[in-house]
C-alpha cells in the first residue's frame, strides 16, 4: 500500500497541464482561443498551466529510419518539447477542423512521441464550423487511444468562426463556453490525480 493510502492523506500537488496549440495557419484563430481558454482555466489554483504553440516548436516532418534524415535545428525543438510532455499529468489540445479533422503539425507532435501520452488524460477546445470543431476530436480520439491515453467525456466546441467566434476570436456566448470549459476540467483535474497516484503506485504496463 502507498504512503497515500496508508495515512488517508490526498495529493494536493498542483495538476501539470501541457495546453497544445494544434494550429500553426497564419492569421489563425488559435490565438485568441487559447487566450480566452488561459483566462477561463486561470482561476483553478490546482492546475499548473504550460501552453505548448506548434508554430514555435518546429517538429521535423521525417522519422529517423523512414527514409530520411531529419534537420539537426528541427530535431533540437524535440529536446524543449518532448520533457514538457513528460512532465506533463494531463493535456488540453486546441484544434481547429480542417476538412473533417485536425492539422498536420498536431498529428506529427502526437507521432514523435509515444511514452508521454500513456495512463494520462486529455481533454480538448476545438472550434470552426457549424460542428464546432467535433469531427476532428473524434478522430483525435482514435489516435489517443491507440497512445493509451484517456479522453474525457465532456469536451468545448466552438462553433464558428462565423457565429459562435467574435471578431476578436473569443466566443458569442461566454457563459456557455466557460461553463463547458469548467465542466471539462473537472473531469481532466479528476483523472489526472487518479492515474498520476496510479502511475506513482505502479508503472503502466503498455
Amino acid at each position: 500500500m502507498s504512503a497515500t493510502a496508508s495515512t488517508g492523506h490526498t495529493d494536493t500537488a498542483p495538476l501539470r497541464v501541457a495546453v497544445i496549440v494544434g494550429s500553426v495557419r497564419e492569421g489563425r484563430q488559435a490565438s485568441a482561443v487559447t487566450e480566452w481558454f488561459l483566462g477561463t482555466a486561470a482561476g483553478d489554483d490546482g492546475l499548473e498551466l504550460d501552453v505548448v504553440d506548434l508554430a514555435d516548436v518546429p517538429l521535423p516532418l521525417v522519422m529517423p529510419g523512414w527514409g530520411g534524415t531529419p534537420d539537426p535545428e528541427a530535431v533540437a525543438a524535440l529536446k524543449d518539447v518532448s520533457p514538457r510532455l513528460d512532465a506533463a499529468d494531463a493535456f488540453v489540445v486546441i484544434t481547429p477542423e480542417y476538412n473533417h479533422s485536425f492539422p498536420a503539425a498536431l498529428k506529427n507532435l502526437i507521432d514523435w512521441h509515444h511514452g508521454q501520452w500513456q495512463a494520462k488524460p486529455v481533454g480538448f477546445v476545438s472550434y470552426g464550423g457549424l460542428g464546432g470543431g467535433l469531427r476532428a476530436v473524434e478522430q483525435l480520439r482514435l489516435v489517443f487511444a491507440e497512445l493509451h491515453a484517456v479522453t474525457v467525456r465532456d469536451s468545448v466546441s466552438l462553433h464558428g468562426p462565423w457565429s459562435g467566434l467574435g471578431e476578436d476570436g473569443t466566443p458569442r456566448d461566454a457563459a456557455v463556453c466557460a461553463g463547458a470549459a469548467k465542466g471539462m476540467l473537472g473531469q481532466l483535474a479528476w483523472w489526472g490525480r487518479a492515474l498520476r497516484t496510479a502511475r506513482a503506485e505502479r508503472p503502466y504496463a503498455a
